[in-house]
């Protein structure tokens, strides 16, 4: 409870006296409050009514939060001149109002001074100056709702004949509040799937390329296997490679083979949005809450509430930031900006980076906490010049998407032109493949694709131009090595075993220093 005026300022109105008055009132009370569909304005008419149905100071409706296993007091109010008080939670043992709704049996309690448990309740009821109050179940056949209290600022104010009639008076209440929570979660569920709606037209809008993974080379059926065994648990997942590998492709088959396939699927690149931005864009923000909030606005992680979220280039997260993400991994929670609101939400979470985090931990540029909750089951893409046997099935794919797509004619793609691409090194990794792809469709007039192969010894060159003197070294001797052993780079008889070295620090030395198979 909540002292608001001093007790001259509160006199009780005179409730109906006989029987029958107070059952015509009641049935007045259980006409106007049945047609309200919003809990304050359902409160505020019960408030204003109840004093002529009962002799009260105060009445308070507690509703139980199964979310956090508490009673929340939604309103204290009667016959005094205060505003609703709203939002007070309220342990189950703390409060008459949570034995009530445990038990299912009401309480009455002639004389305050008298009684010892709920002191926290019972110390406020002293501040208003309360002599006696009772509490009755707030039940539908439904469900439980909570408890509704009636406090009186006389000794023994309630008799066991008044608990019974209150308990009649507490019963179309609980059907109007059952009616105004429903109307409430489902006016809420419309105004998620309208969002969800919008977002899902506008993620049809965009150009999402390639929507299947293409190869067959080892290192991917590896990265498969292990999509295959994380997919239908709801653990947090971070996906490691270079820029261009298909990261994003990864998360949403996660996704697609999770039990939350049917939900929405959010993503957000951490690092294509400013700064100042980037905490509305995750969490939301009320109207006003920053110069431009004009409105309402729910982040992304309310949009994909019982379905997965997906943070591209998550190590771009400022520093201020990580903590409220990490809260959210933790306890599914958080408030939009502006707001002190708690929103409670499902979700699975996916990261990608092309970042080294453990690094960045080591540098303290990222928090060591965040970086362990987002590492649980780490799934690391290669980059495509490690697996260089699925490069002719990706231009082939690429090829044939995008013909279609510009209604060309072609047929065949040269094997020259396959055995070029296949040894180049690729640092754009796929998504440079298939740039070069769509722009030698552009180029190509005939059957056969015509692919501007000066493009990739440009980019070659380039790599070697700003060598020193011991790296020219090292190139020739790599270079003698392929040589040798006829461009064979793995194997018992190939270049890697000869210089010493694992197959991919090989490849990875070849890009480096520019070195492609010539024609």
């Amino acid at each position: 409870m909540v002292h608001t005026t001093s007790s001259m300022d509160r006199s009780p109105i005179s409730p109906c006296e006989t029987l029958a008055e107070r059952y015509q009132a009641l049935l007045e009370v259980a006409q106007a409050i049945s047609v309200h569909r919003d809990l304050d304005e359902l409160f505020r008419e019960i408030a204003q009514r109840l004093p002529r149905v009962v002799r009260v100071n105060f009445v308070g409706l507690s509703l139980y939060d199964p979310i956090k296993n508490m009673m929340r007091l939604h309103t204290v109010q009667a016959n005094v001149p205060a505003d609703l008080v709203g939002g007070h939670e309220e342990s189950l043992d703390e409060t008459p109002a949570g034995l009530v709704w445990q038990t299912q049996q009401s309480v009455l309690v002639p004389d305050v001074s008298a009684e010892t448990r709920w002191p926290k309740v019972l110390r406020c009821m002293q501040e208003d100056e309360s002599r006696s109050f009772c509490f009755v179940p707030l039940t539908t056949g439904a469900r439980r709702l909570g408890a509704m209290g009636f406090v009186s600022l006389e000794k023994e104010a309630y008799s066991e004949t008044d608990l019974e009639f209150l308990q009649q008076v507490a019963n179309p209440v609980a059907v109007a509040v059952e009616n105004a929570l429903a109307f409430q979660e489902i006016a809420q569920l419309k105004d998620k799937l309208a969002k969800e709606k919008l977002y899902l037209e506008e993620e049809l809008r965009l150009e999402h390329g390639f929507e299947d993974i293409i190869g067959d080379s080892d290192a991917l059926k590896q990265v498969l296997k292990q999509v295959e065994v994380v997919a239908p648990t709801d653990s947090t997942v971070l996906i490691q490679g270079e820029t261009g590998t298909g990261k994003e492709l990864i998360a949403r088959a996660i996704h697609r083979l999770s039990s939350r396939s049917e939900r929405t699927f959010v993503k957000l690149n951490c690092a294509a949005i400013p700064t100042g931005l980037l905490e509305s864009e995750l969490f939301g923000h009320e109207r006003g809450a920053f110069t431009g909030a004009i409105t309402q606005k729910a982040g992304r992680f309310e949009l994909a509430d019982k379905g997965t979220i997906f943070l591209d280039e998550v190590g771009e997260i400022p520093q201020e930031l990580q903590s409220k993400l990490l809260r959210v991994l933790q306890e599914q929670e958080f408030e939009r900006l502006g707001s002190t609101k708690t929103i409670r939400v499902n979700v699975r979470l996916i990261a990608a980076t092309n970042r080294d985090l453990k690094a960045m931990v080591e540098a303290k540029q990222f928090r060591s906490d965040l970086y362990y909750r987002l590492n649980v089951f780490p799934v690391t893409m290669p980059p495509l010049r490690d697996r260089r046997e699925d490069i002719p099935t990706l231009v082939r794919y690429f090829t044939q998407h995008y013909a279609l797509r510009m209604k060309k004619n072609i047929q065949t793609v040269p094997a020259k032109t396959l055995a070029i691409l296949s040894s180049y090194a690729w640092p754009g990794n796929v998504r440079e493949l298939e740039n070069l792809v769509e722009r030698s469709v552009i180029l190509t007039q005939g059957t056969d694709l015509q692919v501007p192969i000066s493009e990739l010894q440009v980019a070659s060159d380039s790599a070697v131009s700003s060598m020193t003197a011991l790296e020219e070294a090292e190139r020739d001797h790599i270079l003698r090595a392929l040589q040798e052993t006829k461009w064979v780079v793995g194997g018992a008889a190939g270049a890697a075993a000869r210089l010493g070295v694992k197959r991919t620090t090989l490849q990875s030395k070849m890009q480096k220093f520019g070195i492609t198979r010539p024609e």
